[in-house]
C-alpha cells in the first residue's frame, strides 16, 4: 500500500469519525490522495463527470425517489394500509402482520427502506400503539425490520447502484429480489405470530369479508405499479431508466388525478424533498467514482483476486466472509456507500470463483438492509426514533428477534442460490 493511499484512508476514517457526511469524507480523502500523488486535483471533477455521463442508469435513482415521495404524500399509503388490514388484520398479531404485508406491497413502489419506514411505517406505528395494544418498542422494531424489504422487491435503488458497479442486468436483479423479499416477509410474519401469541397481544376486530373487494378496488391501481415496471423492463418496452420515469409519472397520475390527493403546493414540496435526497445520494456516488479510480490505480482488486486464488478459497467460504464483513460495515455505513465503495473490490474475485453476480448482488443488498437495523448505528432505528419520538433503547431491545430471523433468511439465500436465480432464469437469464 502506497503512502498516498494510506493517507487517503486515514483521512477518510478521520473525517467520517468526527461526523462529516460520508460523501464529503470520500471526496476530501480522494483529493488528499491526488494532491500527495502529484496529480491534478481537477482529475476528481473529471472522473465524476465521466462516470455520470457514462451511466444513464443513474437517472433511475432520482426518479424512484420522486415516485416514493409521491406515494407517501397522497392517500395512496392509507389505501394500501386499509387493504392490508382487511386482508390479514384478522390473524394473531394482526397489526404486526399488516405492518409486514404493507411493507411488502409498498416496497413495490418506493424502492427505499427509509421512505417505507418514514411514510407508511409512521402511520401503522400509531395504529399499533393506540390504546396500548402493542408496546411502543415492539411496534417500532417490526416497522424497522419490515422496511428492510423495501429495496429487495423491485424497484430497488440499491440494486440500480449495484448494477452500475458490476455491469449486471437490472432486470435480472429486480426479478431475483422478488422471492428473497417474500421469504423475508414470511420469516418476519412467523416471528410476529410467535411473539404475539407468547405475549398475548389482543386480536383485532376482523374486517367483514364482504368489504374486502371494496378495499382491493381502492388499492388496485397502486398495486399495479410493480407489474408495470417489470413488464416494461422484461417486455422490452422500456429501459430500466425509462421504467423509473414511468413509475414516477404513474404515481403522479394516481395521486393527482385518480385519487385527487395532491395539490400543486404539495407537488412542489415533493420535488424539493426529492431533489435534496437525490443530491445526498449523488454526493456519495460522485465520491465513490473518484475513490474507485484510486482503488483501480492502486490495483487493489487485482491484489485481492490474486490472494484469493492463491488461497484456493471455496466460493461458499468467500461468500460467508464477505457477508460477515458487509453485515459489520452495515452497522456504521449506509447501503449506498457499501455498494459503491466496498463491493467493487470483490467483483473480480467473484468472477474468478465462478460466483453469479446477480446472486452476489442480492446477497449484498439484503445484507446491507439488515445492517440498517443492526444496533448500535442502524440508520432505520434512528429514522423511526426521529419520526415517532419512541426512545432508541426501547426499539433496540425489541429488534433482536427480527434481526435473528432476517439473518437466517440471508443464510438460506446464500446456501440456496436457486431461490434467488429461479425467476431470472425463467425469463431467460443465462448467468
Amino acid at each position: 500500500m502506497s503512502f498516498e493511499f494510506a493517507s487517503c484512508l486515514v483521512t477518510l476514517f478521520l473525517l467520517a469519525g468526527i461526523g462529516t457526511p460520508i460523501g464529503y469524507s470520500i471526496i476530501l480523502a480522494s483529493v488528499v490522495y491526488l494532491g500527495l500523488g502529484g496529480l491534478d486535483v481537477a482529475l476528481a471533477g473529471e472522473k465524476i463527470l465521466q462516470g455520470l455521463y457514462k451511466s444513464f442508469v443513474l437517472l433511475a435513482v432520482p426518479l424512484f425517489i420522486v415516485a416514493a415521495n409521491i406515494m407517501n404524500a397522497g392517500t395512496i399509503s392509507e389505501r394500501l394500509l386499509n387493504f392490508c388490514v382487511a386482508a390479514v388484520g384478522r390473524f394473531r398479531g394482526g397489526l404486526g402482520q399488516v405492518n409486514v404485508v404493507a411493507s411488502l406491497i409498498f416496497s413495490g413502489m418506493s424502492g427505499s427502506a427509509v421512505a417505507d419506514a418514514a411514510g407508511i411505517g409512521k402511520i401503522i406505528i400509531e395504529m399499533m400503539t393506540k390504546d396500548g395494544r402493542y408496546s411502543r418498542g415492539y411496534a417500532a422494531a417490526i416497522t424497522a425490520a419490515s422496511a428492510t424489504i423495501g429495496p429487495i422487491i423491485p424497484p430497488s435503488i440499491p440494486m440500480v447502484l449495484y448494477a452500475l458497479v458490476s455491469n449486471s442486468s437490472i432486470g435480472a436483479l429486480f426479478l431475483a429480489g422478488i422471492l428473497p423479499g417474500l421469504v423475508m416477509g414470511m420469516v418476519l410474519m412467523a416471528m410476529n405470530y410467535y411473539l404475539s401469541s407468547k405475549r398475548g397481544y389482543a386480536l383485532e376486530e376482523p374486517v367483514p369479508l364482504r368489504e374486502l373487494p371494496r378495499h382491493t378496488a381502492n388499492a388496485f391501481p397502486a398495486l399495479l405499479m410493480p407489474v408495470i415496471l417489470l413488464y416494461g423492463i422484461y417486455g422490452g418496452v422500456t429501459t430500466p431508466t425509462e421504467a423509473a420515469a414511468v413509475a414516477a409519472f404513474y404515481a403522479l397520475l394516481l395521486a393527482s388525478l385518480f385519487y385527487r390527493a395532491l395539490s400543486l403546493h404539495g407537488l412542489y414540496r415533493i420535488f424539493v424533498e426529492s431533489a435534496r435526497s437525490s443530491a445526498a445520494v449523488g454526493v456519495v456516488i460522485g465520491g465513490a467514482l473518484i475513490l474507485n479510480f484510486i482503488v483501480v490505480s492502486e490495483n487493489i482488486p487485482g491484489m485481492m483476486s490474486e490472494a484469493m486464488v492463491g488461497l484456493d478459497v471455496h466460493p461458499i467460504y468467500f461468500l460467508l466472509a464477505v457477508n460477515v464483513l458487509v453485515l459489520l460495515l452495515g452497522c456504521v455505513l449506509d447501503a449506498t456507500t457499501i455498494i459503491l465503495v466496498i463491493v467493487p473490490l470483490f467483483i473480480p474475485t467473484c468472477r474468478d470463483l465462478g460466483i453469479d453476480l446477480v446472486h452476489f448482488g442480492v446477497l449484498v443488498v439484503v445484507n446491507s438492509m439488515i445492517g440498517l437495523i443492526t444496533p448500535p448505528y442502524g440508520i432505520l432505528l434512528f429514522v423511526i426514533n426521529a419520526v415517532t419520538g419512541i426512545p432508541l433503547g426501547e426499539i433496540i431491545r425489541e429488534v433482536w428477534s427480527f434481526l435473528l430471523v432476517l439473518i437466517m433468511a440471508l443464510l438460506l439465500m446464500l446456501f440456496a442460490p436457486d431461490l434467488v436465480l429461479w425467476l431470472p432464469r425463467m425469463f431467460g437469464y443465462q448467468g
